[in-house]
């Protein structure tokens, strides 16, 4: 090889590593962060009111560990899996260098600022209900199935049902 096609291999190599990189960091979690985050939201609110749901808003990024372990617990815990099933329609909404959506977080209420991930409940009219710091959720090096559980529970649309307090 000549010393001249060196340099030029190099910077292709480079290119090559440099355009693939963000399409490796996208499998490697639930955040998609060339997704356009209102339409997710919208579709899921419509979805939701369709079906007495709520939406879940897991807000977050690939980049984030505590991020990762919450989804895999959602997937992982059986009562878990069945109260979103139920219940709602969940979202992950991406927070990373390549998107922060930081237009349709600053509409949630800039539920940032609880760092990530951070939970958002809407209701099937997308008003935002509930922002919850997920820290509050932990045990450990992850977080508390139980304590998931019962916020799962507590924002259902029948535990906010007010014929359910009438009795």
């Amino acid at each position: 090889m000549t010393r001249s096609k060196i340099p030029f291999i190099l910077l292709l190599g480079c290119w090559l590593l440099a355009t693939a990189a963000p399409a490796v960091a996208q499998k490697k979690g639930p955040y998609n962060p060339r997704a356009d985050a209102r339409a997710e939201i919208a579709k899921a609110v419509h979805k939701a009111k369709a079906e007495n749901k709520h939406v879940l808003l897991q807000i977050g990024g690939n980049w984030c560990v505590w991020c990762r372990r919450l989804e895999k617990l959602f997937r992982a815990d059986t009562a878990i899996a069945r109260i979103l099933n139920r219940n709602y329609e969940l979202v992950f909404v991406n927070f990373s260098r390549e998107n922060k959506n930081l237009d349709v977080l600053a509409e949630l209420g800039y539920p940032q600022r609880f760092g990530f991930p951070v939970l958002v409940v809407l209701d099937a009219d997308g008003k935002r209900l509930h922002t919850q710091d997920s820290a509050l959720l932990e045990k450990g090096k992850g977080q508390d199935p139980e304590k998931v559980r019962r916020f799962l529970e507590l924002w259902t649309p029948s535990a906010l049902d007010p014929a359910k307090y009438r009795k």
